[in-house]
């Protein structure tokens, strides 16, 4: 049977950081396996074989995080063996060193969420793969880059997360957003057998706080509608593009991007949310096609002058006109007078504001809007004529 000792390496230089390792012997054959883990020799307690942390200062919480990773890591040596002479077959100690580095890539939180990533993206979920990124990003920066495993992501390092974002004003639904994502990972690293649960989550924030809507009364759309941006195209554009979603009962910018000539037939545009599939008839107005007119024909099959080109970069291309139209709606509110931050989302909250502002039931605007979530409002909108929420429409559309 294979021992394992904990031992620490001072440093040649006289008060510097030294460097710890692990001794394995099997068969009266010793090895080292090298960590990356560093302490001073005040925090080495040679007679126990430990990191210790004997005085509270500001290395405190880095010792006890190394302790924790030695702890971590002295477990899976020992399963590593356990398994080995379950198998009763013969092995070396380069053998456990072997297994222990690979399992080491294998349980990585950066490697195992690069992998989640890919594996989203195979799958078609291109947007969820992105969030995925994006946490990954936050996280990598709040490690300096630095990885560790599965077994070793504790309360305690969620936690000094959790404080590090909340520090750089990062909003509370935006943390628990990126927290969540890691549970996920987490969690499918349980499943997986990676990784034994030891519930890192438990004491960080992961639900949702109500935010206040971004919604603009009438006036406000109206004053965008009225602007003389007839010297400023892009303006314009971002503009027109706006108006035209309000139009269109709030219509997302990805279903207004994606939308196809062959969508509008018979005064009526036809389509399906991205979001949830569900299939919306909206009337095509005289004035939805007036802004169309601005615009020489979209070369491509899409029926607005979004996206000009289809192909495999079809993503990259509504992604970055969106992007670009968000930036322009800035420069708009600040000529319209506007203090709310003007995106192309504000334009699908006003269109529900102004309509319940107006007597609109609220059946007809969750219709309008192609809401899901409420099981009773979803039993009495089976029953709605899209005619009505075509005159609902045109009722909001007479005040602009």
């Amino acid at each position: 049977m294979a021992s394992i000792k904990v031992k620490f390496r001072p440093s040649s230089i006289p008060e510097r950081e030294g460097t710890i390792y692990y001794q394995i012997i099997h068969d009266r054959i010793p090895r080292q396996l090298l960590t990356d883990y560093r302490i001073l020799p005040s925090e080495w307690d040679e007679d126990a074989g430990e990191v210790t942390c004997k005085q509270k200062d500001d290395r405190t919480p880095m010792t006890l995080a190394v302790r924790e990773h030695v702890i971590r890591d002295i477990e899976r040596l020992n399963k590593i063996i356990h398994r080995l002479e379950c198998d009763h077959t013969l092995y070396t100690t380069d053998r456990i060193i072997e297994e222990f580095n690979r399992e080491s890539a294998d349980n990585s939180l950066f490697n195992f969420m690069q992998t989640s990533i890919a594996r989203l993206k195979h799958n078609g979920k291109t947007r969820t793969s992105e969030t995925y990124r994006a946490t990954l990003r936050s996280f990598k920066k709040f490690r300096d880059d630095v990885d560790l495993s599965l077994d070793s992501l504790t309360s305690n390092i969620m936690e000094e997360y959790q404080a590090w974002l909340h520090q750089r004003g990062v909003a509370p639904n935006t943390i628990s957003f990126y927290i969540r994502i890691l549970r996920a990972v987490y969690n499918r690293a349980i499943e997986d057998e990676i990784v034994v649960n030891r519930r890192p989550f438990r004491r960080v924030y992961t639900g949702v706080e109500k935010t206040v809507k971004r919604a603009l009364p009438i006036s406000k759309i109206r004053k965008i509608k009225t602007l003389d941006l007839s010297m400023k195209p892009d303006l314009q554009f971002a503009r027109d593009i706006f108006i035209l979603s309000f139009m269109l009962r709030g219509m997302s910018f990805i279903d207004m991007a994606l939308l196809k000539k062959s969508d509008l037939k018979d005064g009526h545009i036809t389509y399906r949310r991205r979001k949830t599939g569900q299939q919306l008839i909206i009337q095509w107005t005289k004035e939805m096609q007036q802004i169309l007119d601005r615009y020489p024909e979209n070369p491509s099959e899409y029926l607005l002058p979004i996206i000009k080109n289809g192909g495999s970069k079809l993503r990259y291309a509504y992604k970055n006109m969106g992007e670009k139209i968000n930036l322009r709606l800035k420069k708009i509110a600040e000529m319209a007078g506007i203090s709310i931050p003007l995106t192309m989302y504000v334009a699908r909250h006003s269109w529900a504001s102004i309509a319940k502002a107006e007597g609109i039931p609220i059946g007809l605007i969750s219709e309008g809007l192609g809401h899901e979530k409420e099981s009773t409002t979803r039993i009495y909108l089976s029953t709605l004529d899209t005619t009505l929420i075509d005159r609902a429409n045109s009722k909001i559309l007479r005040l602009l």
